[in-house]
This record gives structure tokens, C-alpha cells and sequence, in this order.
């Protein structure tokens, strides 16, 4: 699976899937994944930051600990997604769905805030 930098450089050529890049701590900084099928993905401690993830399908994922500073999850569907102790710093979370999302821990600043959900 080759996964694309956002502005068309591949980052990585070497892993089946996102699941296994993530699992051997490939850095998917600003990775494109818009619309991406991640239904359960273990993503847990993936470095996301300012990945685009517009539309992606997140349902039941767990990004436990997972970095997403400054990602775009625009329209994405979290539902069920496990993000305790995630980072969201600049995260764009416009219209995205988090029903039942565990945010427990979860990082993110407003404003000059910090708030520890």
C-alpha cells in the first residue's frame, strides 16, 4: 500500500495496510487519507499530525494515544472511536461524527488553553 504525503510525495511504499505502518511506528505525518476505509483500524499511538482525513471512515478505530495535532477530520465518522489520551491540538473536527467516542484524556487546546478531557 503506498501511502501519499498531502502534497503527492509518497511517505512510505513498505506496508499491506495503514494498520501495519501505524503498528511499526511509521511516521504518517500530513499523510492523505481522505475518505479512507479505517473501520477498527488499531491505530493506537500512530503519529497523524496534520494528516488529511476528510470523510474518512473511523468507526470503532482506536487512536489510543494517537498524535492528530493539526489533522483534518473533517466529516469523518468516529463513532465508537477510542481516542483517550489522543492528541487534538488544531485538529479540524468540523461536522465530525463522535457519537459514543471515548475522549477520555484526550489533549487539546482552545484558544492559549490546554483542557484534558
Amino acid at each position: 500500500m503506498t501511502i501519499y504525503h498531502k502534497n503527492g510525495t509518497v511517505l512510505t511504499d513498505q506496508y499491506d495496510s495503514i494498520e501495519a505502518a501505524a503498528a511499526a511506528g511509521a511516521n504518517l505525518t500530513a499523510a492523505d487519507l481522505m475518505a479512507a476505509n479505517l473501520a477498527g483500524a488499531n491505530l493506537t499511538n500512530a503519529t497523524l499530525r496534520g494528516a488529511y482525513l476528510w470523510g474518512a471512515n473511523l468507526r470503532g478505530a482506536d487512536l489510543t494515544g494517537a498524535n492528530l495535532w493539526g489533522a483534518t477530520l473533517t466529516n469523518a465518522n468516529l463513532t465508537n472511536a477510542d481516542l483517550a489520551g489522543a492528541y487534538l491540538t488544531d485538529a479540524n473536527l468540523t461536522n465530525a461524527d463522535l457519537t459514543n467516542a471515548d475522549l477520555a484524556g484526550a489533549v487539546l487546546y482552545i484558544g492559549n488553553r490546554c483542557i484534558t478531557l
